[in-house]
């Protein structure tokens, strides 16, 4: 059986900050309110739209209106990739690693479709064997289920699998699943999320030769 490399999407492949940003002001500014700092959003990203909508309105004090999270969805799969921009070594590491033998699939809570159109319009699209999104399946990162239903999906099993992501949702989703995970420390998560980690990576190039230091061919 292959080697199958599970790969967090924002923070981790992709810096999607920025249109995130300014798909979240866009929000703000449709029902008055001030706008966020990519900072800001940072911080409050990794946990699916819904999330990062009841984050963005609580830090005005207020409950979001029944169309909102839905509103930032559209708006920002239509805006996927403006801004938002590969981390450096990624397109080199994954068609290396492909080469070696692993099967790429990608696990995020961004909902499916604005993944595979970002993942589509960054050209990693055709190198992935399955992507698993934050509505996909009844459940999401942390549960070890949207892991493990991704990894089905991808015809690959948790013994011959690694993660690779930059949350802490990440790192309790693949601990749970008995699956060894990189901290990927370039992305948007804090020191602190590596906690119960396998290893921490600087890059998308050594995390790539700490996947095969984890998983031997």
């Amino acid at each position: 059986m292959a080697r199958t490399l599970l790969l967090d999407l924002d923070g981790t492949l992709v810096d999607t900050v920025p249109d995130l940003t300014a798909a979240l002001n866009r929000l703000m500014r449709s029902r008055d309110l001030p706008d966020f700092t990519e900072r800001q959003v940072t911080a409050m990203v990794g946990d699916g739209i819904a999330v990062l909508t009841d984050r963005a309105f609580a830090a005005h004090g207020r409950q979001p209106d029944a169309g909102a999270a839905a509103w930032l969805a559209a708006d920002y799969t239509d805006h996927v990739s403006v801004h938002s921009r590969l981390y450096p070594d990624v397109m080199t590491a994954l068609a290396d690693l492909s080469r070696e033998g692993w099967q790429l699939a990608v696990c995020t809570n961004k909902p499916e479709r604005a993944a595979r159109t970002l993942l589509r319009r960054m050209e990693l699209l055709p190198m992935l064997c399955a992507v698993g999104g934050g509505d996909s399946f009844p459940v999401r990162k942390p549960d070890p289920a949207h892991l493990l239903a991704t990894l089905e999906l991808a015809q690959g099993h948790a013994d011959k699998a690694v993660m690779i992501g930059d949350h802490h949702n990440d790192v309790v989703a693949a601990a749970g699943a008995g699956i060894p995970c990189i901290f990927a420390a370039w992305g948007y998560g804090t020191a602190s999320m590596a906690a119960g980690s396998s290893a921490m990576a600087a890059g998308m190039a050594q995390a790539a030769r700490i996947a095969n230091r984890l998983l031997p061919a």
